[in-house]
């Protein structure tokens, strides 16, 4: 069994709050007297983090998602509860934390790089490595107080990420910078993952943790609701921050129930939970295996997401997501290199105005393959009466290498004067594309590659081409 190398016990934290400066001082003189209020940040929290995991934290802003990694990187120390890390930690916590404002780029390369455990030599020998990779040019003998967020980041990942860490510890801070350099950031996290890394990731994104982490847990005011597959924390998160108001206990009493279900289920830990994040086991199992010999478009039934989101109604409701062909057939099992037709009805029960209409392809981990949306004011319906049904069309073609694909749906329009989500529904439906005898495609997108041999051949000096229609 791999080791673990984050253990946490019963870990809570207590902040004190003191109306006055003065306060703070009195209790301290008269410890009899309470003063503060207290606010707990933490409630009873229990985790174990194995080597190489990356773990995705998410949660709703004012969880914990931040105090927890503070005690795990040993800014903060628990109230109550006990901690142990094993290993060289860094961290990215907060834009520019750790960085002297007053120091040069240089010198708090030198200076953050000492504090992680490398001595002059080691870090003198990485420089180069590390201003590369920030890529911040002459701003690397400028003073840091006169660095955008973006360079903040940029010096501030590649020291990071460059001192050898066994446990990487990153908070949203990947969500500052362009996206080329965001592409950079999450090519070294790869490296590190395949390096036997353990990583901490806190995002918002959802396709990142999906994509990133090997499992994931759902933070909600101080408490750890839910440990599970990235994709399932990922559903439980967005009902969540989507569900109306009064309905946030029932949902949170669920998510409790169903993180004592999989304890209950299953003898393993958190870190041996679902470390392949290519699989999942909220869906049919038989439609994540391999495809039958089956190449003729057709539908079936039983293919149906087991792990739907959907958004509260604000006026409009998504009917009947489907697959058809173009002659009107409806189908889940899909032709490569064909073209369909992905269709839904949108019922109204309030009149709005400026009404978009969009959809997504995703894939088994989640990640985000194509979509379209009626974005420009010339493509959305100006005006709608309460009690109308719309039906929305986008016709494509399936230019996807065999697998599994879910679909979303959604639908904008204004209330209260704003554009908002009228209806939205995530992994909604679900189609398997065949084999294609057709294809020699690698990989998710089938480019319609055609591959094109010619021979060369030597022979007594002269060189005569063959092509490969010859052959």
């Amino acid at each position: 069994m791999t080791e673990n190398v984050i253990s946490l016990k019963n870990v809570s934290k207590c902040f004190k709050r003191y109306d006055r400066p003065g306060d703070r001082l009195k209790e301290i003189i008269y410890p009899t007297k309470k003063l503060a209020d207290e606010f707990w940040a933490l409630h009873d929290i229990n985790l174990e983090i194995a080597q190489g995991q990356t773990l995705g934290v998410v949660g709703r802003n004012g969880s914990g998602k931040s105090t927890l990694l503070q005690i795990i990187v040993g800014t903060l120390t628990p109230t109550a509860g006990s901690v142990q890390v094993k290993g060289r930690v860094s961290a990215l916590l907060e834009l520019g934390s750790g960085f002297n404002p007053e120091f040069t780029g240089r010198q708090n390369v030198f200076f953050n790089a000492q504090i992680l455990g490398f001595n002059h030599k080691e870090t003198a020998e990485k420089f180069d490595e590390i201003a590369a990779f920030a890529d911040i040019g002459d701003f690397i003998d400028q003073p840091v107080k006169t660095y955008s967020s973006g360079m903040f980041v940029r010096l501030a990942f590649a020291v990071a990420t460059s001192v050898e860490p066994d446990i990487l510890v990153v908070d949203e801070a990947l969500s500052v910078g362009d996206e080329a350099f965001q592409r950079k950031c999450f090519a070294r996290l790869q490296s590190i993952q395949e390096g036997g890394g353990t990583i901490l990731f806190v995002s918002h994104a959802a396709t990142s943790v999906v994509q990133l982490c090997t499992s994931a847990i759902l933070m909600d005011s101080g408490e750890l609701l839910l440990a599970h597959t990235p994709k399932v924390v990922i559903s439980k998160y967005q009902k969540l921050i989507y569900a109306d108001p009064d309905r946030v206990l029932e949902l949170k009493s669920d998510i409790r129930v169903l993180n004592q279900l999989t304890k209950q289920e299953s003898e393993k830990t958190l870190q041996d939970v679902n470390l392949d994040s290519t699989k999942t086991e909220v869906e049919p199992e038989q439609y994540l295996s391999q495809p039958k010999e089956h190449y003729d478009e057709f539908f079936d039934p039983g293919m149906i997401p087991s792990n739907t989101v959907r958004y509260p109604s604000r006026g409009a409701e998504i009917i009947n997501p489907h697959i058809e062909t173009l002659k009107g057939n409806v189908v889940n099992h899909l032709l490569g290199r064909q073209d369909y037709v992905y269709t839904y009805s949108v019922t109204f029960s309030r009149s709005t105005s400026k009404v978009r209409f969009g959809m997504l392809i995703k894939t088994i981990s989640g990640f985000e393959l194509a979509g379209a949306s009626l974005k420009a004011s010339s493509q959305s319906v100006r005006y709608v009466e309460a009690g109308t049904t719309i039906v929305v069309k986008f016709q494509f073609k399936c230019l996807l290498n065999p697998g599994v694909y879910f679909l979303n749906a959604g639908v904008v329009g204004t209330v209260d004067g704003d554009l908002s989500y009228l209806d939205r529904c995530v992994d909604v439906a679900m189609f398997r594309v065949q084999s294609c005898t057709e294809s020699c495609g690698n990989g998710i997108v089938d480019l319609l590659i055609e591959p094109c041999l010619t021979v060369v051949i030597d022979s007594d000096w002269l060189v005569k081409e063959q092509s490969t229609e010859a052959l």
